[in-house]
């Protein structure tokens, strides 16, 4: 039988904004059919955030949530709802909707760090929400704060609901963080590491940067852990391509790049799906189901949510 690859798909985010592609989804209604777009395409499991429908600025209230996981969870598909929020909120507001939904899975960001946006505004010049270019510019004095105290909060508020972490670690610290949280118990069971290359900021998006990551990963975590990654804009496919070569799990979705190629917009997560797919086939590899991945990273069931 050929190994089982996770396919994530990130749908929105809140890094871009609506004026850099007509195709990221905002309201409830294009969140859920993206949604469904990337689940019939192979998703396994779907990264959720919220927007609010008239600006599409980030939305890390519950009732935003509330209005989009349910129809996610028909979809059959593993939902997994952000604790990143958007880089510019506090612990407080990014938990709250994993810690009240209670899904199978929620991101946790295992460190701080600088995170620069604005080199998108060369891209994207005339942007028309005064609110998208404060967006990219606020991110040049902007730190993306995950404290030692910020992740034990999410851990302590998600964890006794029996909500396991996408580990999302954008450089080689942020392992060494995982590790401790591990060794100090906070942590149990096979942690999943989502593993980000090129975002100013955290590590670069080089094959070299990569097998680092990998190496550092094996080096803390020894075998006992799942080991996905996810490229920035252009980095995707073949980010994405060496981590299937290596062993590992993909993220692809309008989260991560608008991009379906060069100077092509996409306008659906399922076509980066399906170029994942392509990949894939070419090793010799499959699309893991939303229940194989279950298996994989010992989740407790979609039964047991409160959505």
């Amino acid at each position: 039988m050929s190994r089982k690859v996770i396919v994530t798909a990130a749908l929105t985010g809140a890094i871009h904004t609506p004026g850099m592609s007509p195709h990221l989804p905002v309201t409830p209604e294009q969140i859920i059919a993206e949604g469904r777009r990337a689940a019939q395409a192979g998703a396994a499991i779907l990264h959720v955030h919220a927007r609010h429908p008239e600006t599409g600025q980030p939305d890390q209230s519950i009732a935003g949530f509330g209005r989009i996981l349910p129809a996610l969870k028909e979809t059959g598909a593993v939902i997994n709802v952000t604790t990143g929020g958007s880089p510019f909120m506090q612990v407080a507001e990014r938990v709250a909707p994993a810690a009240h939904f209670r899904p199978e899975l929620a991101s946790l960001n295992m460190g701080s760090m600088n995170f620069g946006l604005y080199p998108m505004q060369a891209r994207f010049p005339d942007l028309p929400q005064e609110w998208e270019n404060a967006h990219l510019e606020g991110s040049r004095d902007l730190v993306f704060r995950n404290t030692f105290a910020d992740i034990e909060h999410v851990l302590a508020a998600c964890s006794p609901n029996g909500t396991r972490f996408e580990f999302e670690c954008y450089d080689t610290a942020h392992l060494r963080n995982l590790r401790h949280m591990i060794d100090r118990g906070l942590v149990t069971g096979t942690p999943f590491v989502q593993t980000v290359f090129g975002l100013l900021g955290g590590i670069g998006a080089d094959p070299e940067d990569v097998t680092l990551m990998r190496a550092v990963a094996d080096r803390h975590l020894g075998d006992e852990y799942a080991w996905s990654v996810l490229g920035a804009g252009a980095a995707q496919l073949r980010i994405a391509a060496m981590s299937a070569a290596m062993g590992g799990h993909v993220r692809v979705g309008l989260e991560d790049s608008l991009w379906a190629g060069p100077g092509v917009l996409a306008q659906s997560a399922a076509e980066q799906i399906a170029a994942v797919g392509k990949v894939l086939d070419g090793l010799g590899l499959s699309m893991a189901s939303p229940d194989e991945a279950r298996g994989i990273l010992g989740l407790k069931g979609a039964e047991d949510v409160n959505f």
